[in-house]
């Protein structure tokens, strides 16, 4: 059983950059596919971002492409989220998930473990 715990966000001004952070622990996160998501009040839960478990092929929702790096570092079994240039748009409650797989994919559906959201706000 894996257990993530988000950590990093709050409320920040349009323009500023951000890094949210997710914390695993129960298993090693190197053995999992990771993705973030997001959700805005109102609003269904979206992809992000993922990075696969072993060659760091990431992928981002075109929304945030070129604003938002997804990275893992498995020493801290932690994977992060830098975000830049933020949009009042991009205020929403952001997740982590994990994936169990032996590939070498991102994945942006079909995530096996969640945590429990950090809240984002962005101010215009």
């Amino acid at each position: 059983q894996v257990q993530l715990v988000e950590s990093g966000g709050g409320l920040v001004q349009a323009g500023d950059s951000l890094r949210v952070s997710c914390a695993g622990s129960g298993r090693t996160l190197s053995n999992y596919a990771m993705g973030w998501f997001r959700q805005a009040p109102g609003k269904e839960r979206e992809f992000v971002a993922g990075i696969s478990r072993t060659n760091g092929n990431t992928g981002y929702a075109n929304s945030v492409k070129g604003r938002f790096t997804i990275s893992r570092d498995n020493a801290k079994n932690t994977v992060y989220l830098e975000m830049n240039s933020l949009k009042p748009e991009d205020t929403a409650v952001y997740y982590c998930a994990a994936k169990f797989t032996y590939d070498s994919r991102y994945y942006t559906v079909d995530y096996n473990y969640w945590g429990q959201g950090t809240q984002v706000t962005v101010s215009s």
